[in-house]
């Protein structure tokens, strides 16, 4: 089983692999549009703006391959920006179009507590959640500015001054605002989850 984890020159892509590494999988880092169509999951991490993010995504021309992949049915793992982009849109440095594979809209804390939300907070897990089988009340590792606000698809729940959306899980897709990759043994659980599918 292959994971290819996209290259879109906007990921802590080392410490992701890094993680599926220890887990045993088979992961490699590409920007390849057949080498992602070929893998059996794929992951689309992310650090930085959602707007650059896009163009980048648009320049390597991996917005199709993307679509594509989700179209096959296989699982993909977004992972903080990763998983903002699956959405509509985001308001971040101005509107920007996302993927629009999941319904909804990214938007920015407005909130009287220091923004970026940095560190670890708690999540509430809905029982159905494939990502946190085994997992109970887990404490994992935030970086961000903007949020998805609660969505129906959400599958885990965490409040900084508001409740947002912490993961979601829609069809095939499943993505996560914090860090698996940061998240110590909780968060390679939650990989391993992920790549168990």
């Amino acid at each position: 089983m292959r994971i290819a984890i996209i290259n879109y020159n906007m990921g802590n892509l080392a410490s992701v692999k890094n993680a599926l590494d220890l887990l045993g999988y088979d992961a490699f880092i590409t920007s390849d549009k057949d080498e992602i169509l070929k893998a059996d999951k794929a992951i689309l991490p992310g650090v930085g703006a959602f707007k650059d993010a896009m163009k980048e995504l648009e320049k390597l021309d991996l917005i199709s391959t993307i679509k594509e992949f989700v179209r096959s049915n296989k699982p993909i793992l977004g992972i903080c920006l990763g998983m903002q982009l699956m959405f509509d849109s985001s308001v971040e440095f101005g509107y920007s179009k996302g993927l629009g594979l999941i319904p909804g809209d990214i938007v920015k804390f407005e909130i009287d507590l220091k923004v970026p939300h940095m560190g670890w907070n708690n999540l509430t897990i809905k029982e159905d959640s494939k990502l946190f089988k085994g997992l109970d009340n887990p404490y994992v590792y935030f970086v961000h500015s903007f949020y998805l606000p609660v969505s129906k698809y959400a599958t885990a729940i965490t409040n900084y001054g508001i409740d947002f959306s912490a993961s979601v899980e829609y069809n095939n897709i499943y993505a996560c605002q914090f860090h698996p990759e940061k998240s110590g043994d909780v968060g390679l659980k939650i990989l391993k989850n992920f790549g168990d599918l």
